[in-house]
């Protein structure tokens, strides 16, 4: 038989994520941002969940390729725009909107032989210092383009920095609405922070682009969880018990002996580790569900398995099912936020890093 482990892709709960962001900002336009294979959750998998959507945005023209191929006929953005001239000719046969964050983008676009003027989202770098226009040259960049008989409409776009924290949006949007003054065409703003904690800006976003809220984490975690926005978990990971072993007061568990137990205890084996994509950094104490029951992991995480605490659950042993993050089979939802935050990464991480071994099935 397969080894005992599943990630399983929840369509109804992409849908519902996408319907907190768009009750979040019901005067914009929608992207389901699908980078990143849908942030490990596999385009395909993803796909049911989210046409309901005004649109596709993602990295490169392979994604563009299949959201096609799958039947989508609405909008298809390039976050990052094209990296060379003949990007711009499967721009045009796929019908795909690109964003222009520098002048190589612009000088591509003016030499490109097509008779189909195409949609462009300019770019501006309001302080995130990634990719952009700086405001005082915004305004140059965008008469370059509009001048151009290859473009048709511009749109403008930025991306904010600390939507999810303290520091806000404020100054980024300030700077973005003087250098975009009186200049025609939509905006696209807002990202899952931005959209979930700021009420007022989605309505300065003809489009807004919710990532990670979509697949259910919530942007500012721990100040806020999933839970709190309405988001469900898009993504479970579950894997059985294969072996229990009984523990006396002074034995170890795992390389290091880094846990010891200090009364007797049953700890269960499971078959997940790092090379299913759990993250081996997880300490000690990390929470799981076993048969639908809060646990916790026990020592270090290894390549195949790892070790969660059954002292207080008699009736669970081999074959039960550990959920390391998502909902249990009896609704339980084990928070992926808060298996990330005590490996010290992102929700974002966690996804897109679930292994090419780990077998992968969608449940609505």
């Amino acid at each position: 038989m397969p080894r005992p482990i599943q990630a399983t892709i929840h369509t109804q709960a992409l849908a519902h994520n996408l319907n907190v962001a768009r009750r979040h900002a019901p005067d914009a336009r929608v992207w389901a941002v699908v980078k990143a294979n849908a942030y490990g959750h596999g385009i395909e998998r993803a796909f049911a969940g989210l046409r309901g959507a005004d649109g596709f945005a993602l990295l490169d023209l392979a994604e563009a390729q299949r959201v096609r191929d799958l039947g989508w006929r609405g909008p298809v953005l390039l976050l990052e725009g094209v990296f060379e001239q003949r990007d711009l000719e499967l721009c045009s046969r796929l019908d795909l909107w690109h964003t222009v964050h520098c002048e190589q983008q612009i000088d591509m676009l003016a030499t490109h032989k097509t008779n189909v003027p195409q949609r462009v989202f300019l770019k501006m770098n309001s302080g995130m210092n990634r990719l952009g226009f700086r405001p005082a040259q915004y305004r140059s960049a965008w008469t370059r383009l509009n001048a151009l008989p290859q473009v048709d409409e511009i749109s403008h776009m930025t991306h904010f920095s600390d939507a999810d924290g303290p520091a806000g949006i404020e100054r980024q949007m300030a700077v973005f609405e003087t250098a975009t003054q009186d200049l025609p065409g939509e905006r696209s703003v807002s990202n899952s922070a931005a959209v979930l904690r700021h009420a007022g800006v989605p309505a300065a976003s003809d489009w807004v682009r919710p990532g990670i809220a979509v697949y259910g984490s919530a942007p500012d975690h721990p100040e806020h969880t999933a839970a709190h926005w309405g988001l469900q978990p898009s993504m479970t990971l579950q894997a059985k018990v294969i072996a229990v072993q009984a523990l006396q007061a002074g034995d170890s568990v795992g390389y290091g002996s880094s846990f010891v137990a200090d009364q007797p205890m049953r700890v269960g084996v499971v078959a997940c580790g790092y090379a299913d994509g759990y993250p081996r950094i997880c300490p000690t104490g990390t929470p799981v569900l076993v048969d639908g029951v809060r646990s916790r992991t026990l020592g270090r995480v290894s390549m195949d398995m790892l070790s969660v605490d059954l002292t207080q659950l008699p009736d669970a042993g081999q074959g039960s099912t550990v959920t390391l993050w998502g909902r249990a089979h009896n609704g339980a939802v084990q928070s992926i936020d808060e298996v990330a935050a005590l490996a010290g990464t992102l929700a974002y991480e966690l996804m897109c890093a679930l292994a090419p071994r780990v077998p992968v099935g969608v449940s609505e």
